[in-house]
């Protein structure tokens, strides 16, 4: 058995599958992919890791009740893992695959990447929503395709990092729950900064994003401890950057 398999197995991602079959999500071409309007950039991911993500969104999202997931962060174990575009592939194909709205959240003070991963900059967004009145939706821009959108981070300055923690954040988070039928929320990694954890007690739960030959085994275990002693659920995780497929009979078993 690989290290990548047996990590990927104690992750444990059981997800209940309804006997409801529901519509199969696309993987979003060159047209689909969400950017703000007027732009447009591209990010590459192997055929490997968006065929995952596929099964991701279809798990958490398709094979779910009504009461489902609705607010969810995705966070690297480490640094490097491509968890920004994991995020923003699942908004892809979930936009072909529900009508709610959706609202891509950059909460990554350290390393906002977002905004650039869609073509657009960062200067107005989540901090600016934190220190400013006005309702959410003054602080998010509309994406290329219709009911999706994007808060970005917004400026950052000194005391940045202490806004995670605040009435304000839980506040802004309370309300855009109330605009967007799902946010995706993009944050730093785990194992390095303790702003996923206070992220996701503000959320429904965590997807982790792991890298291929990379990610040990170790601090993926110790993240997960972390995650539940805070009480926030891990919702699955994506294996990033293999080389190599998982016949469908094993992913059956993670």
């Amino acid at each position: 058995m690989s290290r990548n398999f047996e990590l990927m197995r104690n992750l444990g991602r059981n997800f209940e599958e309804t006997s409801t079959p529901r519509p199969r999500p696309v993987i979003p071409n060159e047209q689909q992919r969400l950017r703000p309007a007027g732009t447009g950039t591209r990010f590459d991911l192997s055929q490997m890791a968006r065929e995952e993500t596929l099964r991701l969104v279809q798990r958490l999202f398709l094979q779910q009740s009504q009461k489902g997931p609705r607010a969810i962060l995705f966070a690297g174990i480490e640094q490097g893992t491509g968890c920004s575009q994991i995020c923003l592939l699942v908004a892809e194909i979930l936009r072909s695959a529900v009508s709610g709205s959706i609202c891509l959240v950059d909460a990554n003070f350290r390393s906002p990447s977002l905004p650039r991963l869609l073509g657009t900059t960062n200067g107005y967004g989540l901090t600016n929503a934190l220190l400013e009145d006005g309702p959410v939706q003054a602080f998010v821009r509309p994406l290329h395709i219709a009911n999706a959108w994007l808060l970005s981070c917004g400026s950052l300055g000194p005391g940045s990092l202490n806004l995670l923690n605040s009435q304000r954040m839980k506040a802004r988070f309370e309300e855009l729950r109330t605009q967007f039928d799902y946010l995706l929320i993009d944050a730093p990694s785990l194992s390095r900064y303790a702003d996923a954890t206070a992220l996701g007690r503000l959320t429904d739960g965590v997807v982790l994003v792991l890298e291929a030959n990379s990610t040990r085994k170790e601090t993926a275990l110790n993240v997960m401890e972390n995650l539940r002693a805070a009480q926030i659920q891990v919702l699955g995780a994506v294996l990033n950057k293999r080389t190599f497929p998982i016949p469908e009979l094993l992913y059956r078993r993670l």
